[in-house]
């Protein structure tokens, strides 16, 4: 609308006064901005009369400009959009990230572990409340169904480390499963169940782990009651608020220097201070507390203990 009249204003003045389009420009300017300078010409009856109607229609439209515009950026609209572009970006990038599916009492759990961590993480949330929740906390968060795939697309599963499918209820979390497994044959993913029913199913689904938190929390606290002093060895180990000791499964690559050799031979224990509890092999099979003569190949996973600087270390010699 300002820009009609600042244009109908140029032209009048022009096609009334015969002013060059500068000074048609200049006075259509000044007159809708109320600055009250002096006109560049004499005004002809004609030309005065133009200027009381542009007066009345260009300040209204000038004022009511300027107060939106003044709306958006005190009201917050201006950053939202540039936080709405920015998140879009960072979708369009993301890469090697998790996807939560679902926000609630696990998921929020979830994500805070994979932020303690350094994890890049997408959430998926169909509650809009949730969904804001989660960009409060700090999270990359899209709304929509997790189970359609068009939202998977946009959150970038095809770029994706793997999903973690903690919606609702065993039904929803069985259609995520499906949807995801669809698009992403090789993607590691892990599910909640509620029963030993949907376990099953969430497996037929795709899902390569299904955890029920109901069975792990009271296996947790039968073993708490009984073995006290292991588990607090085990949440030592695993807890991401310990600096100091931690436990990591490090991934041995093709032609890496670790990949043919004993565990004798690596010397990991003197040249880490790690200390190696267990190895899985490329088949998925766990070989506990290892003897020193047992071999490592390219595509097993050491399960170590130890500092988080000689981890690292470890798992740089492991990957090249």
């Amino acid at each position: 609308m300002l820009l009609s009249v600042i244009v109908g204003g140029t032209v009048g003045y022009m096609a009334i006064e015969g002013w060059s389009p500068w000074d048609a420009f200049y006075m259509t300017v000044i007159t809708v901005t109320t600055v009250g300078y002096k006109e560049i010409h004499d005004l002809s009856r004609a030309g005065q009369a133009f200027t009381v109607v542009l007066l009345f229609g260009g300040v209204g439209t000038a004022l009511y400009t300027f107060t939106l515009l003044a709306t958006v950026v005190v009201e917050g609209g201006l950053p939202k959009r540039f936080q709405r572009r920015r998140q879009a970006h960072m979708l369009d990038t993301i890469k090697d990230h998790f996807i939560i599916c679902g926000y609630g009492r696990i998921g929020s759990i979830v994500a805070k572990q994979f932020q303690r961590q350094h994890v890049p993480m997408v959430v998926i949330e169909r509650d809009g409340e949730r969904m804001q929740l989660a960009l409060e906390h700090g999270a990359l968060a899209v709304e929509g169904d997790a189970s359609q795939e068009h939202v998977l697309k946009r959150v970038g599963i095809d770029r994706a480390r793997g999903l973690v499918a903690v919606v609702g209820t065993d039904a929803e979390n069985v259609y995520a499963v499906l949807s995801a497994r669809v698009l992403r044959p090789d993607l590691f993913i892990v599910s909640r169940a509620e029963t030993d029913d949907a376990t099953v199913k969430l497996k037929r689904a795709g899902a390569n782990r299904v955890i029920s938190p109901y069975q792990i929390g009271a296996a947790q606290i039968a073993q708490t009651a009984l073995r006290p002093a292991v588990v607090d060895f085990v949440e030592l180990a695993t807890g991401t608020d310990n600096l100091e000791l931690s436990m990591e499964e490090i991934s041995v690559a093709i032609g890496s220097a670790l990949d043919g050799r004993t565990l004798l031979d690596a010397n990991l224990r003197q040249r880490f201070g790690v200390i190696v509890v267990g190895i899985q092999r490329a088949d998925q099979r766990m070989e506990f507390n290892p003897t020193t003569g047992s071999p490592i190949h390219a595509g097993d996973k050491l399960v170590v203990l130890g500092r988080a600087d000689s981890l690292k270390e470890l798992e740089l010699e492991a990957s090249r």
